[in-house]
């Protein structure tokens, strides 16, 4: 099997289309769109779920055991909690980051029927007004608030726009991609992994590779808020990638360049079988690896697992620094993981009876103990 030419510059441009689109987890129709018109432009047929989860399918040379591959279009972003005696929002999360991160953050109020522009500031913004007690408050989510570009300056005024309690608020995510190949932004988690996805699809259809069994490529709108691929599963699935960031940081062996394979996350260890598999195609192809365990962190997997899915699941990563926060990638990172994904869809069934949810003893795996 030859290696797979990745259109870098098809990639750049599809990460650079979903980072213009709002999508905090709960308002993501546009950027389903987006992919839906992708999808359709590469004459890969797909299901919606009815919430807009995406169910596309590359039809290989036999039915099963089928496999996926998920990346969630959801992001970060808030919501408004209180409209404050000052004209002010008090805000809180959607999905879990911190306030630190939100100070000085552009957004937009998706209010009735229109929107709003503003920024969160903390509560103490001006060193001129509170001196040293701009660096002494505490770092909550309580401590800030959304200042509207309005003239909103007590709560009558604010409810008069038409904000009320409940309304979205998505996060600029202001993204410059650099000549030496970084690329810094808010929401690369996970909008990078969509790309990368739909980056590894058009080498397929464009290089005319047939998948070894049928592939489906899913597209989540939750997983931030941790409900993720049980909702777009399809029971013939054994096997499932999830596609997503792995944190570069003090303590983790993941990178910026190459593929992060993720051993384990918070939920436990992934297959060892389909991890295994994974680290064997990347060597096999010249494709540089890496391997890591994260603490923190769950992925499109988790909720597929703890709805009862029977598959097996592996997580495999860009590294991305500052994640949740200023997060920076580089194009390396993204290039490879979709060279892996195109060679795994092609690489043989080796548990032929994965094919079947119950059957004997016949055909079961072994893990070497001696």
């Amino acid at each position: 099997m030859s290696k797979p030419a990745i259109d870098a510059t098809y990639l750049t441009d599809r990460l650079s289309a979903l980072l213009s689109i709002p999508s905090p987890t709960g308002y993501t129709d546009e950027a389903v769109w987006e992919i839906c018109r992708e999808l359709q432009r590469l004459g890969i047929s797909f299901d919606l779920t009815r919430r807009g989860a995406i169910r596309a399918k590359l039809a290989g040379k036999a039915s099963k055991p089928a496999r996926a591959l998920v990346a969630h279009v959801d992001t970060l972003g808030a919501q408004v909690k209180r409209i404050k005696d000052n004209g002010r929002l008090e805000v809180v999360p959607i999905g879990h980051w911190s306030s630190r991160f939100a100070e000085g953050a552009r957004a937009t109020i998706f209010a009735e029927g229109q929107r709003f522009r503003g920024t969160l500031l903390p509560l103490k913004a001006s060193g001129h007004t509170f001196n040293e007690e701009v660096d002494t408050q505490p770092v909550a989510w309580s401590q800030v608030e959304l200042r509207i570009d309005e003239r909103a300056y007590d709560r009558a005024a604010t409810e008069a726009l038409g904000i009320e309690v409940g309304d979205i608020i998505a996060i600029d995510p202001q993204p410059e991609f650099l000549d030496n190949g970084y690329i810094v932004s808010r929401h690369l988690d996970n909008k990078a992994g969509v790309a990368t996805l739909l980056a590894a699809l058009e080498c397929m259809v464009r290089e005319g590779r047939v998948p070894e069994v049928d592939t489906y490529a899913l597209i989540t709108i939750a997983e931030e808020v941790g409900v993720g691929a049980s909702s777009v599963l399809v029971p013939d699935v054994a096997a499932m990638i999830t596609i997503d960031n792995g944190t570069t940081a003090p303590g983790q062996n993941s990178s910026e360049f190459g593929v992060t394979l993720a051993m384990a996350d918070q939920t436990g260890p992934f297959d060892w079988h389909l991890s295994r598999k994974l680290a064997r195609l990347a060597r096999e192809h010249d494709i540089p690896l890496q391997k890591d365990v994260f603490r923190y962190y769950r992925s499109d997997s988790a909720s597929a697992l703890e709805s009862g899915a029977d598959i097996r699941t592996a997580l495999l990563t860009f590294g991305i620094d500052a994640s949740h926060g200023y997060e920076r990638i580089h194009l390396n990172a993204l290039t490879c993981l979709a060279e892996l994904l195109v060679v795994y869809a092609g690489s043989e069934v080796e548990i032929e009876r994965d094919s079947r949810p119950l059957t004997g003893v016949s055909g079961f795996t072994h893990q070497p103990i001696d």
